[in-house]
């Protein structure tokens, strides 16, 4: 049995670890979620809600990136995915 299955977390604590790294990165900053809000176009209901449950659009998470100045890391957030298998690599060659 893969061992890692039991350390991978559910979708949901991926969500919340992920906004409390952005509500750290939010205070960092010293901006209030009223701020955010205002910066980013996503409502303060919003804000809210995502940094106490992890739930948030796509759209709105950019939105909010991008107001804390954090979109690169975004763009790279897929980016250097390792092939599987030679015949992936091969296929990606043809």
């Amino acid at each position: 049995m893969n061992i890692t299955f039991f350390k991978q977390k559910t979708p949901t604590e991926t969500a919340r670890s992920l906004a409390a790294r952005i509500r750290d990165i939010r205070k960092r900053k010293k901006m209030s979620q009223i701020k955010l809000s205002e910066k980013s176009g996503v409502s303060l209901g919003s804000v809210k809600r995502f940094e106490q449950s992890g739930e948030i659009s796509l759209l709105s998470l950019i939105k909010i990136a991008i107001a804390l100045d954090i979109s690169d890391q975004l763009e790279t957030l897929f980016e250097d995915i390792p092939p599987m298998s030679i015949e992936e690599i091969i296929r990606e060659n043809d």
